[in-house]
């Protein structure tokens, strides 16, 4: 049984020297890795380089990437030789929504300066939507149980729930887990046409995926 986790953040380069990138500790993603090792499935993690949680699990073996199309290549490339024995994924990393399109100066364009100087007194960045990952999953691994994450802040509980439910409905995941301030304290579990679950702790809700995973790997999803 082979799983699938990305973890921590991804960058987006503005020059050699500087990025743009989200926070994300990377913790979540080698937590779930171990528990999934203990439970009997060969582990890829995929990590942004980003984390600040540097662990490899035992068991688990480490990918690292930088960018949202560094992770989807190599993604991509495990689907070609191993796509069919990948039986969950769990897609917890913190992309990048978007992506850089332009970056200006007073002088006009500075696409392409291996550092932009830091004199200028006034730089503008373009910014266009980054490719989302999730929704290439199902097509790269079509045996997997495949788990979403949904990060909000704003709005309740019920809003992030809602987010969840839409993300599900869209066939992009069989099952996401909320967190985040919207949420509330702890983190949540929620699966098409079944009531939310709860779990204070990560590893608590490690225990559960894991299980919940081989349980699927078993052929009873």
């Amino acid at each position: 049984m082979l799983a699938v986790i990305t973890t921590g953040p991804a960058s987006v380069p503005i020059d050699e020297v500087r990025r743009i990138t989200n926070f994300a500790s990377g913790e979540i993603g080698a937590i779930l890795a171990a528990t999934l090792a203990q439970h009997g499935f060969e582990t890829l993690l995929f990590r942004g380089r980003g984390a600040t949680h540097t662990e490899v699990p035992a068991g688990a073996l480490l990918h690292q990437f930088t960018a949202n199309r560094d992770l989807a290549q190599q993604l991509a490339t495990l689907s070609e030789t191993r796509g069919n024995d990948v039986r969950c994924v769990f897609h917890a990393a913190a992309l990048s929504d978007y992506e850089i399109a332009g970056v200006h100066g007073p002088g006009g364009t500075l696409d392409g300066a291996r550092k932009i100087p830091g004199s200028l007194a006034r730089i503008q960045i373009v910014l266009e939507p980054a490719a989302k990952i999730l929704p290439q999953l199902r097509g790269w691994f079509p045996h997997a149980w495949i788990v979403g994450w949904k990060y909000e802040l704003e709005g309740t509980r019920e809003d992030a729930i809602d987010a969840a439910r839409m993300q599900i409905s869209g066939g992009s995941a069989d099952a996401t887990v909320l967190n985040g301030t919207a949420y509330g304290p702890g983190f949540g579990f929620l699966a098409e046409k079944r009531a939310p679950l709860h779990f204070d702790r990560k590893r608590e809700l490690a225990d559960f995926l894991a299980a919940r995973a081989a349980h699927s790997a078993g052929g009873s999803q």
